[in-house]
């Protein structure tokens, strides 16, 4: 299976220049927990609920702070013709549970989950990603260090 078949097509994107508050709102609008975030054509990083939560609101800064000051800058995307056991294996080895999924021409054109893959069947590779996901710590940590 591709990953085409499974991905969400319709996909919010943010702006660096966004506030929190508003990527905040637009979130719960669209009842997701993630934007890819795009300056033009480009995309230069993902933000999370999780990002508010802990590079914002736990570090004290305002409402009114800009996206790029909490999104995550260093972008895993995958492309929409990739084999979809690939790119859920990728997932679990570099321990996220949403990639921006992108053309050949890297124009975004969807975004891929986990509950993606396991609403399509994903021949149980679901199950197998969010055990790689789930480890404790990783270069993706919100402390940006591994857990003990």
């Amino acid at each position: 299976m591709k990953v085409s078949e499974a991905m969400t097509r319709d996909v919010q994107i943010a702006r660096p220049d966004m506030t929190i508050r508003e990527v905040a709102e637009m979130m719960a609008a669209i009842d997701a927990g993630v934007l890819p975030v795009a300056d033009g054509d480009a995309l230069v990083g993902m933000i999370t609920d999780r990002d508010i939560a802990i590079r914002a609101v736990a570090m004290g800064k305002g409402i009114d702070t800009p996206v790029r000051e909490i999104m995550t800058a260093e972008v895993k995307y995958c492309f929409d013709d990739q084999d979809l056991e690939e790119v859920t294996s990728n997932m679990a080895h570099i321990q996220v549970r949403r990639l921006p999924v992108v053309n050949r021409d890297k124009r975004l054109v969807g975004i891929i989950s986990l509950g993606d893959i396991a609403f399509t069947g994903g021949d149980g590779v679901a199950s197998t990603a969010l055990a790689g996901v789930s480890r404790p710590g990783g270069e993706h940590t919100q402390t940006g260090s591994p857990r003990s």
